[in-house]
């Protein structure tokens, strides 16, 4: 009971936590270890041990899981140069350097175990990082080196560890490192490969989205285990499982199964991730007690802590300064030119905030090595040290330093250029079906399409102060809905329905409210960047129209034609062959599409204030 007590209490307060840390706008991970600091010191609050299995074996496979199906392999590919050098340089490069501070500092520590706390410390968590990147907007190139150099880093710094302890203990040669090293490395990969396909070929058997959910949540621990099981590394087993599981689900998984595994793993991750937090402050009382007791004096302590500290913030910075400056040199692959800005470098570098992995490595030193208590307060000082300092002026460094954030309407553009070429390709698979349709099927879903479309071009801009067609249809929709399941919930409580039709109904008005609700989701008024659009792709017809500058368009420009028809539009466009300016799709009339078809002009171009896009009909591109 006590330990049942114990649990619902943590994440009780992990749940209160979050809801407090969205009240006062500050990160939960931080407001969380602090509450786990101030609760070690409250005296209905047990101690708490965290032992390194509950985290490596319990913790780290899901989170490690959780990340890697969600981060996308094209951008992970794309940015492999700057993760590499993060993840597995700039280990062993922080592992060097603490390790000869702390040496230096306290002479009784040996050269191994030394480089051990060294390992112990070198790893960055990204779920501090993102957690606080992603909340203060910073730019998805930075957020994705972090996320990608957190799903290895740990590889290599429990590698550096466990070689360190063994240096320590019976001595270890040169060669013997590089095999451990290589064999962690592409034993863990290749294991991770080998799970993949198992896993692949099971789930293209399966269609029971319960049993693949089942599936998804045992894929973690038996890759983590299998390689640890044979030596290698459990870390890399799951993140390349992780990896390309999540690139491969749209072919190898039914619709009903991804959205199901994606809000499991999302619940399992936010869970997992604030209890992590508040469990590092539950560590405090009992290491600073056991540092205390040290032969090492309080001064000594204090010094080699905070030196550890400052090492491991300047060392990050130096290296990916250094980094930054091989990833540009003359002759480097374009592709590897993620950071391009010594601001975004900067940011990259402050990101460096340590998490639970830190601590519970740290854990992992034998309780027989010299000075172990002052080694699990240096774990702990950089680990509260990071996330408080670097965590705190994250969001103060990043706008000092005018980091952009993404773009809202940029993304609107892409997303609703994507849909209109997806949808290009849906209509002519529509057009090959060789089948009858005496009941206008065809026109329905096409019909349907558009509406889709035209939603989610609306999200790039309206005129001022109307409301689209698609936010009236949401508002009236959502209104509907409500009135249909009180009627639904009427007739269940005369129970003259039975139960299992009304539970079909409300699920078929659950699903279409989540619809509107996911696509009215990325809307937000307030979000208007002050720069114009400068995104999509080129062909032919848009390198030959080039764009006209927003300065040139005439203020007041109106769509004619719906002036005539006394009615009105959602947004105009100008066509950059011989002026016109038009209502768009989304209006009753569409006049621009109208236009192109009578007058065959590809291009036209966004004609509302602060845009600059393109739109070719021919080839559906957005320039």
């Amino acid at each position: 009971m006590e330990i049942a007590l114990f649990l619902v209490a943590l994440v009780v307060v992990v749940l209160a936590g979050n809801a407090l840390a969205d009240r006062l706008t500050v990160p939960a991970p931080l407001l969380l270890i602090a509450v786990g600091v101030v609760g070690t010191y409250l005296p209905f609050v047990p101690e708490v041990h965290l032992e390194p299995e509950i985290v490596l074996l319990g913790l780290l496979p899901p989170l490690l899981y959780a990340a890697a199906i969600q981060t996308s392999l094209v951008d992970f590919n794309a940015n492999r140069r700057a993760i590499l050098f993060l993840s597995v340089g700039l280990v062993v490069f922080t592992s060097f350097g603490v390790g000869a501070l702390v040496h230096l500092i306290v002479a009784s520590i040996s050269w191994p175990i030394a480089i051990a706390i060294g390992a112990v410390v070198a790893p960055p968590d990204a779920v501090a990082a993102t957690a606080i990147a992603r909340r203060i907007g910073l730019p998805r190139r930075i957020v994705t080196i972090l996320e990608g150099e957190s799903l290895l880093n740990d590889a290599t710094a429990l590698v550096a560890l466990r070689t360190a302890i063994a240096a320590a203990s019976v001595g270890v040669q040169a060669l013997e490192v590089g095999l451990d090293f290589v064999w962690a490395s592409a034993g863990g990969a290749a294991l991770g490969f080998v799970v993949f396909v198992i896993v692949a070929k099971l789930r293209k058997l399966v269609t029971d989205p319960l049993m693949d959910t089942a599936i998804s949540l045992v894929t973690p621990f038996v890759a983590y285990l299998l390689a640890e099981k044979l030596d290698s590394s459990g870390v890399i087993a799951v993140v390349v499982a992780g990896l390309l599981l999540g690139h491969k689900a749209p072919i190898i998984q039914s619709a009903q199964s991804r959205i199901a595994e994606r809000i499991n793993w999302r619940t399992i991750a936010f869970l997992l991730e604030n209890t992590v937090f508040l469990l590092i402050g539950l560590q405090a009382r009992w290491i600073l007690e056991g540092a205390a007791d040290s032969e090492i004096s309080p001064a000594r302590i204090a010094l080699v802590c905070a030196s550890a500290l400052l090492a491991t913030i300047v060392l990050r910075l130096a290296w990916v300064f250094a980094a930054r400056s091989m990833l540009l040199r003359p002759g480097a692959d374009p592709a590897a030119r993620e950071v391009s800005s010594w601001q975004d470098t900067f940011v990259l570098g402050w990101a460096g905030m340590r998490g639970v992995v830190t601590l519970a490595a740290a854990f992992v030193i034998p309780a027989s090595v010299q000075h172990r208590e002052v080694l699990l307060l240096i774990a702990f000082t950089v680990v509260a040290g990071t996330l408080f300092i670097q965590g705190l002026s994250l969001p103060w460094v990043a706008r000092r330093l005018r980091v952009p954030s993404p773009d809202p309407l940029e993304d609107a553009l892409a997303r609703a250029a994507l849909l209109q070429q997806a949808s290009k390709a849906g209509f002519a698979a529509l057009d090959g079906l060789e089948h009858d349709d005496p009941h206008g099927v065809g026109v329905l879903i096409r019909q349907r399409v558009d509406q889709r479309n035209f939603a989610a071009w609306e999200q790039l801009s309206t005129t001022a102060d109307q409301e689209s067609p698609s936010e009236l249809y949401a508002r009236a929709r959502l209104a509907m809905i409500e009135a249909e399941r009180k009627k639904v919930l009427e007739i269940r409580s005369t129970g003259t329905v039975a139960s299992e039709v009304v539970r079909q109904v409300l699920s078929i008005l659950d699903v279409e409210e989540s619809m509107i609700d996911i696509a009215t989701s990325d809307e937000d008024p307030e979000v208007r960047p002050a720069r114009t659009l400068a995104t999509g792709g080129s062909c032919d017809h848009l390198d030959s129209a080039p764009v006209v500058p927003l300065s040139s368009l005439e203020d007041g420009m109106v769509c004619q034609e719906c002036l005539e028809l006394g009615d009105h539009w959602v947004s105009l466009r100008r066509c950059l062959a011989c002026g016109n300016v038009a209502c768009c799709d989304s209006s009753p009339h569409k006049h621009a599409t109208e236009h192109f078809h009578d007058t065959a002009h590809p291009v036209m171009q966004s004609a509302q204030p602060g845009e600059d896009w393109r739109w070719c009909f021919v080839h559906h591109l957005t320039g």
